[in-house]
């Protein structure tokens, strides 16, 4: 891992296992898109983090604001100056999405389990049901980091411009002939496709088998060689809802070292949905 341009975001299951009894200063989050897993059993001392009810609006589709984003890390025991871990199921989709949330708040120390869930059970690691004793602490939380989140007209006006956009669904989402995968039948969207211009790296590129990252020469001909994208050129990551494009914007950010790129989490539930805004099909068919 050290040969990523920000090795420091990144620890080894080794390292969670040396820590897990001792975690002053630190906290483990476990963000599954599956909250039953939490219950099931977690990484001892773990606190679970509900991407739906806890890092979202109830009755506005917008991330949890700041205040709100204060609150929750009070409650889970959370100071600005814990070291935050965070790992999930889905090779971290939604730890990289929380990591995201987290990121955009500006918080200081923040960091991903390598190879998430999945790696942890795979080495027969512990796992426990118990959820762990804290203290509320206080948090202070940073104005969004907006250089780091795409909005509808934004991502507009950068279609328009030529930016490069990297569409991290599936082939069948991309290509439109899908308008939603059969286990998120709620991610359905009037019209199938992608945003004109967008070039198709399916998120799971980024990882191994066994969830962990691939190495940073692996990213850079998946992403630099193969998809042409440039380091100093500002890039817009989108899924369907945010999730999967948090990952590539993790990957592209912190172990390619890219300096502008934004996770456009609005995504494709909300253009391919919207009145006005074009779309692009693989069979050459396009749509305003």
């Amino acid at each position: 891992m050290t040969n990523y341009a920000h090795p420091e975001v990144l620890v080894s299951t080794d390292w969670v296992a040396e820590r897990v009894d001792s975690t002053d200063g630190l906290r483990l989050v476990a963000a599954n898109e599956d909250e039953a897993l939490y219950e099931s059993g977690h990484v001892p001392n773990a606190v679970p983090i509900d991407w739906v009810q806890e890092l979202q609006q109830e009755v506005v589709r917008d991330l949890v604001d700041k205040a709100g984003f204060a609150d929750l890390c009070e409650n889970k025991g959370i100071s600005d100056d814990t070291t935050v871990v965070i790992y999930g199921d889905q090779s971290n989709w939604w730890a990289c999405y929380a990591f995201w949330v987290f990121t955009l708040y500006g918080h200081n120390d923040v960091r991903l389990m390598n190879g998430g869930r999945e790696k942890w059970i795979a080495e027969g690691r512990p796992l426990s049901t118990r959820r762990p004793d804290h203290s509320e602490r206080n948090y202070t939380a940073s104005e969004q980091d907006l250089s780091i989140r795409a909005f509808r007209d934004q991502v507009l006006r950068h279609v328009q411009a030529g930016g490069p956009l990297v569409d991290v669904r599936s082939p069948e989402e991309y290509r439109g002939e899908v308008r939603f995968l059969p286990e998120y039948p709620d991610e359905s969207t009037l019209r199938a496709g992608h945003i004109p211009g967008a070039g198709n790296v399916p998120w799971e590129h980024s990882v191994r088998d066994d969830g962990t990252f691939r190495s940073r020469a692996e990213l850079e001909e998946i992403y630099e060689n193969d998809a042409g994208l440039d380091d100093h050129t500002e890039t817009v990551t989108y899924c369907r809802i945010g999730e999967r494009s948090s990952l590539t914007w993790f990957v592209l950010r912190y172990l390619l070292g890219f300096d502008q790129v934004r996770n456009y989490d609005g995504s494709w539930s909300e253009w391919g949905n919207l009145v006005g805004m074009p779309i692009q099909r693989v069979d050459g068919r396009n749509e305003a």
